[in-house]
């Protein structure tokens, strides 16, 4: 995502980043260093609060929830200095409505920026290709602040569609999700099945997905080697979504679900599946469910 953003925004523009992981901000200034924008507006800071100090946009991406608590604890205390135009506070994190929107009430009663969710899907592949679909959240009573979120994510990827008021985007992200981790599941039985039977996994791939089966996980991210280049199951499925972060955004889809009284009959089954994967298969994609089932080409 960062790459795509220093390539879009002007190359005057300044790229300040932050993150703990530093392999990953070593490759990221490499790869800049080799294109043709260069890595000369990038700054590479050691804090949070280092970011939104000389930022007028902020786009955090974190894992979880006493993340994003804790890096906006850091950035807007003490108060930051105000600017024109206000700051403005992007979070892709995928996390809980309810934690969403205290932290959106922090930046709000404190009168340091605009704060608005967007959590993304679309996988590393779509984070890569700049082909994400953003879900955001944000206020309807000012039109001028969707207007200012929409051209930064089509920066990142493809389309945005606005769900409502500040916290509408992860309701729809963890609905999203919750129907993923179930597909995925899906996915991986019937290809295991179909093989056992002596079907060609290729060939029983392109029928799914020219079928009613057909669905994301078994289209982009099928969990068979050999059927969906580029998909993690090609790398021993490494490069993914991990089984740790399906496993968290599907424990926080059935809380949210048993907050409105709504039926989740599958997710328990299906967070059992994941707990056992990752207890066999470690820190993988989350496809390796079908390796979990015994399956094999």
């Amino acid at each position: 995502m960062a790459k795509n953003l220093r390539a879009k925004i002007p190359a005057t523009d300044k790229l300040v980043i932050c993150d703990r992981n530093q392999e990953a901000t070593s490759s990221f200034l490499q790869d800049a260093e080799a294109s043709s924008s260069g890595a000369q507006e990038i700054e590479v800071v050691t804090t949070p609060r280092k970011v939104a100090e000389q930022a007028e946009i902020t786009i955090t991406v974190l894992p979880k929830p006493s993340h994003v608590k804790n890096v906006f604890h850091n950035i807007l205390e003490p108060a930051l200095t105000p600017t024109d135009p206000e700051r403005l506070f992007i979070d892709c994190s995928t996390i809980d409505p309810t934690s969403s929107r205290e932290v959106a009430n922090a930046v709000h009663c404190t009168a340091q920026g605009r704060f608005v969710d967007a959590p993304m899907s679309g996988g590393v592949i779509g984070a890569q290709n700049g082909t994400l679909t953003f879900m955001l959240g944000a206020s309807s009573r000012s039109g001028q602040l969707v207007q200012r979120v929409r051209p930064v994510l089509d920066l990142m990827g493809k389309k945005t569609v606005h769900l409502g008021e500040q916290g509408a985007g992860l309701s729809a992200k963890l609905a999203n999700n919750y129907l993923l981790a179930i597909s995925n599941i899906a996915t991986a039985e019937a290809m295991n099945l179909g093989i056992k039977w002596g079907i060609d996994p290729k060939s029983l791939a392109e029928l799914i997905n020219t079928s009613s089966g057909r669905c994301w996980s078994s289209e982009v991210n099928n969990p068979v080697p050999g059927v969906s280049p580029g998909a993690p199951a090609e790398r021993d499925y490494e490069g993914g979504f991990s089984v740790q972060l399906m496993k968290k955004d599907l424990s926080l889809a059935m809380e949210a679900a048993a907050k409105v009284g709504a039926l989740s009959e599958l997710g328990q089954k299906s967070l059992d599946v994941y707990k056992h994967a990752e207890a066999q298969e470690g820190e993988k994609d989350f496809s390796v469910v079908y390796r979990w089932l015994g399956g094999k080409v």
